[in-house]
């Protein structure tokens, strides 16, 4: 199934104690590039999360927000530090006997010094809190696939009419060659028998001059491998597997095989339709760039 590079999916899963929301969306990339913005604390799954996007996701930059909400009022709790405590404490004393002032120590104004009283974060369950995640990333991901999907289908069907226009300019130059040959030997006939007057022409020079010129201007090859790299294409665009670099490749080769026909075209009309040969494969190749 052909797949475009753009393409975007969300998902948000939450129960009583918790939200997980995933955001993803792609452009075109030679290579598949992942970044991932989450919170801090779910940074253990990154690994994870990548291999499981890896799973579904060839080529394209993807961009993945992940936000987390935690409504528990139990995830934390409150550590005291009786040491340090004390030691301010102990230091608070010695300062009231050091400058002979009163002692007015209480424990409110103690609590309120650095470290006293820190809020810790109860330890997760990482093995339950993955399973949220991943059915979100899942979920979102397979959105994402199918957004894709759908574009890449559009892409698929507007370079395949590109490739029967292209067919029909081949076909135009392969019809015109051997014209263009008749022409150009009626004309070189009319320019002899100017020169010559009465004098018979020479046949035999008559001809290995026209068969140089068709040596010069043939096509043959040009056209035929023009034809096998469209219907190449075709196929190619009904695989399953990422074959977006494999069609920019198709697609090199025939604005190779178009160029050549342009530096032989000796005739206008096979030059304009080279011309448009090249115009539509530069097109398709703006396409195929955002094919996966």
């Amino acid at each position: 199934m052909l797949k475009s590079m753009t393409g975007f999916g969300r998902c948000e899963i939450a129960d009583e104690d918790r939200k997980i929301t995933v955001e993803m969306k792609s452009v075109n990339h030679r290579y598949c590039d992942i970044t991932i913005k989450m919170p801090k604390k779910l940074s253990i799954f990154e690994a994870a999360i990548r291999n499981l996007l890896k799973q579904s996701i060839g080529r394209g930059k993807i961009d993945v927000f992940i936000t987390y909400e935690d409504y528990t009022e139990n995830n934390v709790c409150v550590k005291y530090n009786a040491d340090l405590a004390r030691e301010y404490y102990t230091g608070l004393v010695k300062m009231s006997k050091d400058f002979g002032i009163e002692n007015d120590i209480q424990v409110s104004s103690l609590s309120r010094f650095p470290e006293v009283f820190t809020l810790e974060e109860q330890t997760i369950d990482e093995e339950e809190l993955w399973s949220l995640i991943e059915k979100a990333v899942s979920t979102a991901t397979k959105q994402f696939v199918e957004a894709r999907i759908v574009e890449g289908e559009n892409l698929k069907q507007d370079i395949v009419a590109k490739m029967d226009g292209m067919l029909e300019l081949v076909n135009f130059i392969e019809e015109r060659s051997p014209q263009i040959i008749a022409e150009y030997r009626n004309k070189l006939t009319d320019k002899v028998n100017e020169l010559l007057g009465d004098k018979q022409i020479d046949e035999g020079i008559l001809a290995t001059e026209i068969t140089i010129y068709a040596d010069r201007i043939c096509v043959d090859e040009e056209t035929v491998r023009l034809k096998s790299h469209i219907k190449n294409m075709k196929e190619t665009l009904n695989d399953s597997d990422s074959v977006g670099r494999k069609l920019d490749f198709i697609a090199q080769e025939m604005n190779r095989e178009a160029n050549t026909i342009l530096s032989k075209a000796n005739d206008l009309e096979v030059t304009n339709k080279a011309i448009d040969l090249k115009t539509e494969i530069e097109k398709v190749r703006e396409q195929i760039q955002n094919i996966e």
